[in-house]
């Protein structure tokens, strides 16, 4: 499909399903045709139809040794960058529902986990109290189908199988994405890639 068609046949497709109230679904089709880069990416900015900006990993990082993730906070975008800076990602994300459930600054992945369970933290259940102590793997997990766990206690970047949190504050302080693409950035991301959220 060329650009100038996939711009065109996509901000149609969102703005029908914006109008139709079935954005999410259309918002992620748009994403990985737009966004999904091989090889060197051009100096600057390029704009996709979700109005994300792909971005250059220097401003941000002195290396991609092991990889690299951005968390941008305030457009509730995660970047991906392999350490040979050939595959570059950006994902939607869902972000943290208030400012003091957000956590900035620099960490790494530490644990990787297909089919996470989950536990609710103590903070959560005191918030919460009617929420299980324990959640296995499966439809009824919070975290989806894949978890990277970060060096932060209780921070990890996660699948959700609720779609309508993507794009929104709607996390307890985590960074959670749509099944397949935490799937792809499982794929991608190793021990020690280094993550920073901004």
């Amino acid at each position: 499909m060329s650009s100038s068609t996939r711009g065109g046949i996509s901000r149609r497709v969102v703005l029908g399903g914006v109008a139709s109230g079935l954005a999410a679904p259309c918002f992620a089709q748009a994403i990985p045709d737009s966004t999904e880069f091989e090889g060197p990416l051009d100096q600057g900015a390029r704009r996709n139809i979700s109005s994300f900006r792909t971005l250059d990993w220097q401003p941000y990082f002195t290396s991609t040794r092991n990889g690299a993730i951005l968390v941008d906070i305030t457009s509730r975008a995660l970047h991906f960058w392999s350490e040979d800076r050939r595959i570059y990602r950006l994902y939607p994300t869902s972000v943290p529902m208030s400012e003091d459930l957000t956590r900035r600054g620099r960490t790494e992945v530490v644990r990787k986990v297909e089919g996470p369970s989950w536990r609710p933290t103590p903070a959560m259940r005191a918030r919460n109290p009617e929420w299980p102590e324990y959640v296995p793997p499966g439809p009824d997990n919070p975290l989806g189908t894949h978890a990277l766990y970060l060096s932060w206690e209780y921070y990890r970047i996660h699948g959700t199988h609720d779609t309508r949190k993507i794009g929104r504050r709607s996390s307890n302080g985590c960074v959670g994405l749509y099944n397949e693409h935490i799937a792809e950035l499982f794929g991608h991301a190793r021990l020690g890639t280094q993550v920073l959220l901004i």
